[in-house]
């Protein structure tokens, strides 16, 4: 068995769609980014390319490669839980916190679960997600960021 650790940050920006977890939640401002920037997405490809020994999302997905500008996430969770399965992987678990002041997330989660699962081929019940304000501290209390910590089990590498 092997663990990951996937950490993600992306600033704030009015005119943008807000996507986490693969769905699009209705806000004011979305996540900037070279792809679609869901944090809770790319801290999870981290924690898998992580436990399987395969860097990080940078490495695989460069923000100076033109393919990835404003690719859906899911997309690149795809390719990297095919990457795990073909290095003899199976996701055991994962469990991840979004750090974000606003919108109120909690009505969202179990879309985000579903969406998540359905990508990875996994039952929803590997995943666990939570969320965290900034309690008015920091770029993610003045609304200015959002963040993403995630870490998950693999079994079979």
């Amino acid at each position: 068995m092997r663990i990951g650790i996937g950490y993600d940050i992306h600033p704030l920006k009015s005119g943008r769609k807000l996507i986490l977890g693969g769905i699009e939640i209705p806000h004011g401002a979305g996540l900037d980014g070279h792809s679609d920037a869901d944090v809770l997405t790319h801290a999870i490809c981290d924690a898998l390319l992580g436990a399987a020994g395969e860097g990080d999302i940078g490495m695989h997905f460069p923000a100076s490669d033109y393919r990835y500008k404003d690719i859906a996430s899911l997309q690149l969770l795809e390719q990297v839980i095919s990457l795990v399965i073909r290095k003899g992987g199976r996701l055991v678990n994962l469990d991840a916190v979004i750090n974000a002041e606003s919108p109120r997330l909690g009505p969202h989660l179990a879309a985000m679960k579903d969406a998540l699962a359905k990508t990875m081929g996994v039952e929803a019940s590997r995943i666990n997600l939570k969320v965290k304000s900034g309690e008015g501290q920091g770029m993610v209390g003045r609304q200015e960021a959002m963040t993403a910590h995630a870490v998950c089990l693999i079994e079979g590498i």
